[in-house]
């Protein structure tokens, strides 16, 4: 059994399992932003996932120093795997942490990713990675696991403790470790290998963006023959077996991401991977459609945006396809002003956005665009704001 755990990188994911682990744990929580670390060591955590007393009552030891690492015989590297400009893995992240693991990696430890990649990443990658900085051999000083996140940013519902932990590891000792460390705060399944296990994750979500990439064609075709969206899906999920989706933009750091971990493997392989690039060539290019809705419904040159994060009630505006919108909508002559509860005014200036307060925005009379349907918009009705999906 391992007794002191340390989670490397403190985002949605490594935080949340953090606190999580640390009331049958002892354990450290280390990341390379200072600033977050001072802020979390305060008991604040600016993504909004937990509360103060979440945190303080915790005792993770919260670090920046990466030489905290070599306390702990048990790592669990929880980093972001963005795709780069070319749609290709960026795996920067997921390297740059097991270099920094790697210099403070001990005999006898067991390292876990539980980053999003394409299958063999973690063995044939991370692994070299890890023996060259430490100076350790794999299977013999060290050995590797791989547990997939399934975080969902402002999902109260499906928190870590709540949802099936897939677990896969080097053997079948660093299974059974994983099993005594994630069995404590979850279910588990153990998937027959490593690749199995990262593939799972790869598939998880790259399912749902065809199911909506399939939902977003509909939505194109029935609005061009007059056929109410709403209306067929109230109509279709009365069959026992029809499994819903609702159109819209897809954005955030997992479904318009992972599926372009798989065409890179396919790649790889000579694999054509059409079904996957369609349904991302659709949901990528869902602001154009929306913009010219949007144009259609309102003559007036000044259009009033609610909601910018990539989904409701999560402070991430990373990969938010409203951005895209944006822009879609001033190349269509529109001037537009924004207004989102979770933006700082520091962060308007960064995306160069015209900012409105609320109480402005519905003093003035005219029709706002609930983009993101936050929680604080819920109250405002039709002859004041319409909702994108009723466009």
């Amino acid at each position: 059994m391992k007794n002191k755990i340390c989670v490397v990188g403190l985002g949605y994911v490594g935080l949340p399992l953090a606190v999580e682990l640390s009331k049958h744990f002892e354990v450290i929580g280390f990341d390379i932003n200072e600033v977050k670390i001072l802020e979390l060591s305060k008991g604040i955590d600016m993504m909004g996932e937990l509360s103060e007393k979440d945190l303080t009552s915790s005792k993770i030891e919260f670090s920046s120093n990466e030489k905290v690492i070599s306390k702990s015989d048990f790592l669990i590297i929880c980093v972001p795997t963005p795709i780069s400009k070319d749609f290709e893995p960026d795996l920067s992240f997921v390297k740059s942490a097991s270099e920094t693991v790697g210099r403070n990696l001990k005999q006898n430890s067991v390292v876990v990713f539980e980053s999003t990649v394409y299958p063999g990443v973690t063995e044939e990658i991370c692994v070299p990675i890890l023996e060259q900085e430490s100076g350790l051999k794999y299977k013999h000083d060290f050995t590797v696991g791989y547990s997939p996140e399934r975080i969902n940013p402002g999902d109260q519902e499906h928190t870590v403790d709540k949802i099936v932990k897939i677990i896969s590891g080097t053997d079948k000792q660093t299974i059974e470790i994983l099993k005594n460390v994630y069995g404590k705060i979850t279910k588990i399944y153990s998937a027959e290998s490593i690749k199995v296990a990262e593939a799972a994750k790869a598939i998880e979500n790259a399912q749902r963006d065809l199911n909506i990439a399939f939902m977003n064609e509909l939505k194109i075709l029935f609005d061009k023959t007059n056929i109410d969206m709403s209306a067929v899906l109230r109509a279709a999920e009365t069959k026992w077996n029809f499994v819903k989706f609702s159109p819209g933009m897809v954005g955030g750091h997992c479904i318009p991401v992972d599926p372009y971990y798989l065409t890179y493997l396919a790649k790889k392989n000579d694999v054509d991977t059409e079904v996957i690039l369609s349904g991302r060539n659709i949901n990528d290019n869902m602001y154009k459609f929306y913009a010219k809705k949007i144009c259609d419904r309102f003559e007036d040159d000044e259009i009033i945006l609610f909601g910018l994060t990539f989904k409701p009630n999560v402070p991430d505006f990373r990969n938010s396809q409203v951005f895209n919108l944006i822009s879609e909508l001033k190349l269509r002559g529109k001037k537009i002003k924004c207004y989102d509860p979770f933006m700082m005014a520091e962060d308007y200036e960064k995306y160069k956005l015209e900012k409105i307060s609320l109480k402005e925005a519905l003093n003035l009379g005219k029709k706002i665009v609930i983009v993101v349907d936050h929680d604080e918009f819920i109250n405002i009705n039709s002859e004041i704001g319409i909702r994108l999906n009723e466009l």
